[in-house]
Order: structure tokens, then sequence, then C-alpha cells
């Protein structure tokens, strides 16, 4: 008897997203397995941006559907899908002007009730917040900059701050936007063994990246990504050796 495939946590059936009469995603589909790490490759405007959109609800898909744990998210507000379990990075980072990092990991945690409890005061004063909030700071090796304006700091940090907002707001799947952008090669190495202890502790992450020994030595499976159209999937090892690959993004170094 044939073996059935277990439901992926994060599934995208024959996705498209237009803007006017240009094509941004076209006819996507991506499976990524619970508590996996999965890339998304591809040459600058290939749609990789605009996926993580349509994942987080920040676009509305124009066709297909998106499903995270079973449940259709494709119409749902942004507010909820990150509620649900989904965060994200972003590719320019977005941090708050004023507010310290540890200021940044106490505001993106998860809320409980309405009014007062939402606004940063009320995180100071909740000890599970605050436990949380540490507990990334240390994680992300982060200690020496706790009460530091978060976008005073040198943009390799600025990541890591950014990853670390992300991860006190509890998601089951993580979407980085180059992560290792604006790192040497010493900090992604670190990056890369802290990802892969986060994927000890159950997280699934999805990420994209232009850094190909970064992502080919960290992702378990890619997604390659040209002018919105998915031209192949596959192993790192059957990525760096596929022809049309090779053409369309990676060249003939690879």
């Amino acid at each position: 008897m044939r073996a059935i495939a277990p439901q992926p946590l994060l599934d995208l059936a024959n996705v498209s997203k237009m803007f006017g009469g240009v094509s941004a995603l076209s006819d996507v589909s991506i499976r990524i397995p619970e508590g996996r790490i999965v890339g998304v490759i591809g040459p600058n405007g290939a749609g990789k941006t605009t996926l993580f959109n349509v994942v987080t609800g920040a676009f509305r898909a124009s066709s297909g559907a998106v499903t995270f744990a079973d449940e259709p998210i494709t119409h749902w507000p942004s507010y909820r899908i990150a509620r649900a379990g989904i965060a994200r990075t972003f590719q320019n980072i977005r941090l708050f002007a004023s507010m310290t990092v540890f200021e940044h990991l106490l505001v993106a945690q998860p809320h409980q009730g309405a009014g007062i409890r939402r606004f940063l005061p009320a995180r100071r004063a909740d000890p599970e917040a605050w436990r949380r909030a540490e507990e990334a700071l240390a994680f992300f090796g982060l200690a020496a900059y706790r009460d530091r304006i978060a976008a005073s700091l040198p943009y390799g940090i600025q990541r890591k701050v950014e990853m670390a907002r992300a991860l006190t707001a509890r998601p089951r799947l993580l979407l980085l936007d180059e992560p290792v952008a604006g790192m040497n090669h010493d900090e992604a190495a670190e990056l890369r063994t802290l990802l892969r202890q986060l994927q000890d502790r159950g997280l699934t992450i999805l990420s994209i990246e232009h850094d190909m020994a970064f992502v080919m030595t960290l992702c378990e499976m890619l997604y390659v990504l040209d002018f919105g159209v998915l031209i192949a999937e596959g192993s790192p090892a059957e990525i760096r050796s596929n022809p049309v690959v090779i053409d369309a993004y990676l060249g003939s170094e690879a």
C-alpha cells in the first residue's frame, strides 16, 4: 500500500498574484513540511518577497489557495495570520526608531484580552513577557545591546534584533527574508548554528536568501522562482546541478 504523505504545515496551491496586468506570481505551488528548513531562491524580481507577502496577508492572492496548519488562510488579514503562528522578518529591516532592543522583544509578544494590555507598559509589567524577551536576548547573543536604540546598531546586529523580535511572537513558522544580508562570514556561520538549534526545538523555517554558500548548507529543500514561475524544486544537490536553475540563476560556476 502506498504511504500517504503527511499534511504540510504550509501549503500554497496554484497561487498567482497580479499587479494590474503584471504577473508577480504565476500558478506557484509549494509545500513546507513541519520542522524543516526550506529555502526560496531566484534572481532579483523573481517574486520571492511577493510570495512572503501573500503568505503573511500583506497581499491577497489573485488566485489559488494558502493553507496553514490545515486552516485556509488565503483571505485572512495579517494580524490573524500572525496570531495563528506565522512570523517574519523583512528584506529592508523594519525596526522602531525610538525603541531599545529589549523593548522590541517585549512589544512583539502575543497578548491576552484587549485595551491597555496591547501596549508596551503592560508588557513591561508582565513577568512572562519579560522572561521570553530575556530568553531571546540571550539566544541571539544580544545582551550587550539590551538597552541600545535598535535602529542605531550595525546592520548585522539589526538583522538579529529583527529575528529575535519575530521569535518572541512564538511562531510555528518563521519566514526569513535575506537573513544574512549585511553579515560577514563568521556572523553567517553563527546564524546557521542558531537556526538549526531553533529547528531542533520544533520551529519550521522558510528563508529567502541570495548567499548560496549559506542557503546550500542550511536548507534541506529549495524552491527556485524566476519571473514569478516555479522553475525547480529539490534538495540543494539537485538544485545545484539543475541545468534550468544554472541557466536562470546560479551560472556556470555553480
